[in-house]
């Protein structure tokens, strides 16, 4: 499983696309089925209720020997962990593949979609852009290197509980 992860304007869904290709993969990207179904990133919860869906389904995959790219951002460092335990628990390899950005290619990029391609994106300020570069954690070396996982958070017993409560429809079965 392949592990994309980046800001918006990163690039990550074009080389998500590439690697899809180059591995013969199954992408999964929640951005193409949140504006069709609910016109908007978030939706109210909506869209961590998509990607557990996206899960159970890139899990399946996995299980079945079918490679999957997730093009989700990623932006926290526990989420990457609890999708690093959740690919080994199906039998599978994970990899964290980091695009970084500066902020002026990013705002760039970010405009170009806008103009472009207005129907496939989101509005996205500079506000936001400043507001999610301090929420985003980058990942180590451990993450990148496909190092050790560390363990939950404090009060989780372990990565399968935590991430059946952060994708509430993410079932493994």
């Amino acid at each position: 499983m392949i592990l994309m992860v980046g800001l918006p304007g990163a690039g990550k869904t074009t080389r998500a696309r590439q690697l899809a290709a180059a591995h013969r993969a199954l992408r999964l990207t929640p951005d193409h089925w949140m504006i069709p179904l609910f016109g908007e990133p978030m939706a109210d919860g909506k869209r961590f209720v998509l990607e557990g869906r996206l899960l159970t389904i890139a899990l399946q995959a996995l299980r079945l020997g079918t490679s999957v790219v997730l093009d989700y951002g990623l932006w926290g460092r526990d989420e990457r962990s609890a999708l690093r335990w959740l690919a080994r628990s199906a039998g599978a390899a994970s990899q964290v593949v980091y695009l970084p950005v500066d902020t002026d290619t990013q705002l760039a990029r970010i405009a170009h979609r806008q103009a472009t391609a207005p129907h496939q994106t989101f509005p996205m300020s500079a506000a936001d852009v400043d507001r999610w570069r301090e929420q985003f954690q980058v990942p180590d070396a451990a993450e990148l290197d496909g190092g050790e996982i560390p363990g939950p958070p404090p009060g989780w017993p372990d990565w399968a509980q935590w991430a059946a409560e952060h994708w509430p429809t993410c079932t493994d079965s």
